[in-house]
């Protein structure tokens, strides 16, 4: 079955938030530990406020969503040009495998290189074997350890 991205639209409030519980649930952000419900709603508010630089795709497939992919653009110190962070990508549990996940990738490719990005750039957690096949294809692993703290 073909795979379809594209902008994520209001009408695709319940299919998103399913597959956004499903991806933080993966990250452990699940029960006790889920997110504040208030940042899922600003999250969700972000992608349609055109002030925001926050932004998402989504891919159908069957007439379906069957997966995400959040990004924004940012400055950087070592360009000139905005820097793409792909943030968080998801694909429903019963899609993986079927190349919804590299769609999306190049879906952001695609946005980034129309807003004149030359930088497209992502995180996975280091137990995420299956996504990391997949982007061990369609990227390169630049070596970094990501180290953050929270306040």
């Amino acid at each position: 079955m073909s795979v379809t991205v594209r902008p994520i639209q209001q009408a695709d409030l319940p299919a998103w938030q399913r597959l956004w519980d499903g991806y933080n649930a993966f990250y452990g952000r699940a029960g006790e530990t889920a997110l504040h419900p208030e940042i899922t709603r600003v999250t969700w508010r972000r992608f349609f406020d055109a002030n925001d630089p926050v932004f998402a795709l989504v891919a159908e497939s069957g007439g379906r969503v069957v997966g995400l992919a959040h990004y924004l653009f940012h400055r950087s110190t070592t360009r000139i040009e905005l820097t793409c962070y792909l943030q968080d990508l998801f694909t429903a549990e019963s899609e993986r495998g079927r190349g919804v996940g590299r769609a999306l990738i190049h879906g952001v490719y695609e946005r980034a290189k129309a807003a004149g990005s030359r930088r497209v750039y992502w995180q996975t957690h280091e137990s995420n074997a299956a996504g990391r096949l997949l982007y061990d294809k369609v990227g390169e692993h630049a070596g970094f350890i990501v180290y953050g703290q929270d306040f």
